[in-house]
């Protein structure tokens, strides 16, 4: 007999250890979001910002938090609920299993080592001295150079490339087109052009991050670049040469961050900031958009804007920016009512005091 599709509330409430107001028979069949979901599919509201399209939503069920109320239909009640968010896609869309082994077009060099539980895509390379370690996948088109070390667990997408030097730790994942250990930015001018400055040192990745396709991670010139364990990087991000990401942040889509700065732990860099270079950025800060930080950060500061300064001060400024079409309009204004009091008083501009005609000449 064919199981019927989707699962039951019950099912997805002892899933994902959640409280179930509604009848436990119920079937959904999928996922959705709250606007376009139907009666056989489960949509979710974790952010209170998103009430009214939860009551607007034609969703059979509802993944919600254990305050939420105002909501009809069976609700699946979460003390965590982005948590079981997490759960209950992964209960839908479980990850591909691997399969084990070396596909016959992949191209492996004879001394590298790679686990029997790893999994090895077609036209992947695999360089000299490679260790890849267990349950590892590397997806098709991938290079692995030489030296590489992949850890247990780590996920390489396709068309990622880790040059020689690069250590990656455990459970690491790699989206597409990401390049790990490319050379760093290093010239010198000798008087008639840019010389290259070697870049000899690696990279270093360690257990649980996250890296976003396209995203680019230079190399050394001498030493480490290190990215510590748990951070997640979005797509488009630069990492130049020698820099070091402290434990558990997260770097957002187009930051540039040059090289030998120092991020701290728990740091957020929203999407578009750019990092001069040799900076320190204490634990906890948080960049907003398009911050362009040229400065030392400490921890915990909250900062915004080019030059990024402390977001309360960022905000101010963005406030009154607004108001200078009018504070301009009205400058002009009083400039015109005091040339007439002035001709009404007879004053000369010859007559005006020191710090009036410093003003005149600047």
């Amino acid at each position: 007999m064919v199981k019927p599709a989707g699962f039951t509330l019950g099912e997805l409430a002892k899933a994902l250890s959640a409280t179930l107001d509604g009848d436990p028979n119920r079937r959904v069949t999928s996922v959705a979001p709250l606007e376009t979901a139907g009666p056989e599919q489960i949509s979710f509201m974790i952010d209170t910002r998103y009430r009214a399209a939860a009551e607007a939503s034609r969703a059979g069920a509802f993944l919600v938090s254990n305050d939420a109320s105002g909501l009809r239909g069976p609700l699946l009640r979460s003390g965590a609920p982005a948590q079981a968010l997490i759960a209950l896609l992964t209960v839908f869309h479980p990850p591909a299993p691997a399969r084990p082994g070396v596909d016959p077009a992949a191209i492996v060099a004879s001394d590298a080592r790679v686990d029997p539980s790893a999994a090895i895509g077609a036209l992947a390379v695999i360089g000299a001295g490679a260790v890849i370690g267990a349950n590892v996948w590397v997806h098709p088109l991938t290079y692995v150079g030489p030296g590489v070390e992949v850890g247990e667990g780590c996920l390489l997408h396709p068309r990622v490339v880790l040059c020689e030097g690069v250590h990656l730790g455990r459970r690491v994942i790699v989206h597409p087109g990401a390049v790990i250990g490319g050379d760093g930015f290093g010239y010198a001018f000798d008087g008639s052009a840019h010389r290259k400055i070697p870049q000899v040192g690696g990279v270093i990745i360690e257990d649980d991050v996250e890296i976003g396709a396209n995203t680019t991670i230079d190399r050394a010139t001498l030493g480490r670049t290190v990215i510590r364990q748990g951070t997640k990087i979005d797509n488009l991000v630069q990492v130049g040469h020698n820099v070091e990401i402290g434990e558990h942040s997260i770097i957002v889509a187009q930051v540039g961050i040059s090289g030998s700065c120092r991020l701290g732990r728990g740091v957020v860099a929203a999407g578009q900031v750019g990092f001069a270079d040799h900076l320190t950025i204490g634990d906890g800060a948080v960049l907003g958009a398009q911050a362009g930080v040229s400065s030392d950060v400490p921890a915990g500061e909250r900062r915004l804007g080019t030059p990024a300064l402390p977001m309360g001060q960022t905000k101010r400024i963005m406030v009154a920016q607004k108001q200078l079409p009018d504070m301009v309009r009205r400058l002009r204004t009083a400039e015109r009512r005091l040339e007439r009091l002035e001709r009404r008083l007879g004053i000369e501009a010859s007559e005006a005091g020191p710090a009036e005609a410093v003003d005149e000449q600047a």
